[in-house]
């Protein structure tokens, strides 16, 4: 029997996802280990969010405010930006995921994307369907703007541009993301996926997706509490986007998309600007702890502005992937990125970056490609 599933359904790929430790676990008999494969905040959720949550789950018998009004208000006060302007996500892959269902309704419509970035933008188009187009990064691991443009054409309906990129870490500047936009066609919708936005906020350089649709450029914004405020769990994002975007997008989600506990863990990780901070700080020790890890082997180390590192280490990493593995450290080999010889490694607690230092460098004075 021939599948009834759309060929371009079957021609996706399933999102692979850092392995979970319990797994790690199970397979390879291990009690301890360490996840830094996933780009999770160490610290965990903020006290006030934990707090927020153990309240609302004595009314979870109750449907959750549809329209998500408190936590939207929270936003606006936050980021003072009219509520409007405001929709909220199951995590910023729903939004990216509603954004190919509103702004695609052709099979010659394009998306252009940056490559290697984050995955999820693919699915958007492949799901739509529609064609793919992917630009490759430049000699920094940084978004091509040039090339990007270039590759913009009378078909192009969305640009995605992930800043700060995942998997690289790498940012583009204000300067340059003014020159792309200025030259851009009206129609071209472009997504900042600003997921690591609090991790790149101290940058003098660094865009905001707020200015420019302040300024009623046809961009979006996405954002997520999954990463600086540490509640990857329970799925929350959020994104900033032109009324007529919003509005769409609102018409399109699902009923009850974002859950009471998560509405109510938003709103309390919002008010709570010293976990914030802790997480910043603490982030920024751990930065110089792995990159001095890496660099001791003359690995080539991007200058990161997320919450992860992205290293070139000379070598094929799936076998430094697999060594790292089996001494309890997860974290994410560039096989699976289309870097062959990269790792991707997640900040963790000054434990957790001290036990992979002493992993990594176990790893990396066996023989290339031993096990």
């Amino acid at each position: 029997m021939n599948s009834p599933v759309r060929p371009n359904v079957l021609g996706m790929t399933p999102y692979s996802p850092g392995k979970p430790i319990d797994e790690v676990k199970r397979e390879l008999g291990l009690t301890e280990v360490v996840k830094l494969a996933s780009n999770e905040n160490p610290l965990g959720p903020s006290p006030m969010a934990m707090a927020a949550v153990r309240r609302a789950a004595e009314t979870m018998h109750i449907y959750p405010d549809a329209s998500g009004h408190d936590l939207v208000q929270a936003i606006s006060r936050k980021f003072n930006v009219p509520a409007w302007n405001i929709v909220l996500g199951n995590g910023s892959d729903e939004l990216i995921h509603l954004l190919g269902l509103v702004l695609i309704d052709a099979p010659l419509d394009e998306v252009v994307v940056g490559d290697p970035s984050f995955v999820r933008y693919d699915a958007a188009a492949q799901l739509a369907p529609c064609k793919l187009v992917k630009v490759r990064l430049d000699s920094g691991d940084r978004h091509d703007l040039t090339a990007m443009a270039a590759a913009v054409n009378e078909h192009t309906k969305l640009v995605f541009i992930a800043n700060p990129n995942n998997p690289t870490g790498t940012i583009v500047n204000r300067t340059e993301l003014d020159a792309f936009l200025r030259d851009l066609p009206e129609r071209v919708v472009v997504a900042l996926d600003e997921a690591y936005f609090e991790f790149a906020a101290h940058e003098p350089s660094y865009p905001n997706s707020l200015d420019y649709i302040r300024d009623g450029r046809s961009v979006i914004g996405l954002r997520t509490f999954s990463k600086a405020y540490g509640l990857a769990g329970i799925r929350l994002g959020f994104g900033f986007a032109p009324a007529a975007i919003a509005d769409g997008i609102q018409r399109a989600r699902e009923p009850f998309n974002v859950n009471a506990l998560a509405q109510a863990a938003g709103i309390a990780a919002l008010q709570d600007d010293e976990h914030l901070r802790r997480t910043l700080r603490a982030n920024a020790e751990g930065m110089k702890t792995l990159t001095a890890a890496f660099e001791k082997h003359g690995c080539a180390v991007r200058q990161s502005y997320a919450n992860f590192i992205f290293a070139d280490i000379g070598r094929p990493a799936q076998p430094v992937f697999q060594s790292l593995l089996e001494q309890g450290v997860i974290v994410r080999s560039g096989h699976v990125l289309g870097c062959p010889t990269a790792l991707r490694v997640s900040i963790g607690t000054p434990e957790e970056n001290s036990t992979f230092v002493e992993v990594f460098d176990v790893a990396m004075r066996q023989p290339a490609g031993a096990r």
